[in-house]
């Protein structure tokens, strides 16, 4: 199992200014306010699959269209506005119904830390599924019918089981403090976040001896998560930056 000198060592050296510009968390990156912040970011964790230099092009494009003004973008979103703009199992109708969404979200509802915050004060912890519920359901509820699989996939189901990977990185986004993070919601301790678990940090972390279960599922989530809460109770999730920089230098 790797030690965890080695483990603090790999992280220091990656949770760094120069990790910004080649990870989608470069977007909200460009904004200033809290809510250009989240509204970025968020849409920036629905998009963060498939091929990073993929995605990462078609993020440039999306805030091309948005004029580079989140906040603005979502409050005044409406048909036609996205053009055909579509990603992998993304179509332009499921972009169209997720912002539509988050205009009624942003417009009556607090934004996006409202309802984090509703959740986490209702569940108590990110390591129970009911706090992912609380917030897909604020989503599935509005949805039109005949929405297509995109949407379902940006918006995953947590009583599927799966990792919720992109939303657990939205949240280390939202709620580590800088230079990479930002630090700017503070309703959840630092040790309540969960690891956004792909499957490279999964082949990795049981190259690094810290996890045992072969599906990368929640439940690997959590032990993955209880393994990392062993070397820093406070604050596991900093280990994200470990497992990255593991896989680069063993490439």
């Amino acid at each position: 199992m790797i030690s965890q000198p080695e483990l603090d060592n790999l992280a220091e050296k990656y949770e760094t200014e120069t990790f910004i510009d080649a990870d989608p968390i470069r977007f909200p990156h460009m904004f200033e306010s809290k809510k250009d912040i989240e509204i970025a970011g968020f849409i920036s964790s629905l998009v963060a699959y498939g091929s990073r230099k993929v995605f990462i092009k078609k993020l440039e494009q999306l805030f091309t269209i948005a004029q580079n003004e989140p906040l603005n973008f979502i409050l005044n979103f409406e048909d036609g506005i996205l053009g055909d703009f579509n990603y992998r199992f993304g179509r332009t109708e499921d972009f169209n119904q997720i912002f539509y969404i988050m205009k009624t979200l942003y417009s009556n509802d607090g934004g996006l830390e409202k309802l984090f915050e509703y959740a986490y004060e209702n569940v108590g912890t990110l390591r129970n599924l009911g706090f992912f519920k609380i917030v897909t359901d604020y989503f599935y509820s509005r949805v039109k019918s005949g929405t297509g699989q995109g949407f379902y996939f940006m918006i995953p189901n947590p009583e599927n089981g799966g990792a919720m990977k992109r939303m657990n990185m939205f949240l280390r986004w939202m709620v580590r403090k800088p230079p990479v993070d930002f630090g700017i919601w503070d309703f959840i301790p630092s040790s309540e976040l969960l690891i956004p678990l792909d499957v490279h940090v999964a082949r990795v972390s049981r190259q690094m001896g810290l996890l045992k279960r072969n599906s990368n599922d929640f439940k690997a989530v959590i032990e993955l998560t209880d393994n990392l809460k062993k070397y820093n109770p406070d604050d596991p999730v900093k280990y994200d930056f470990a497992t990255f920089g593991y896989g680069v230098s063993e490439n």
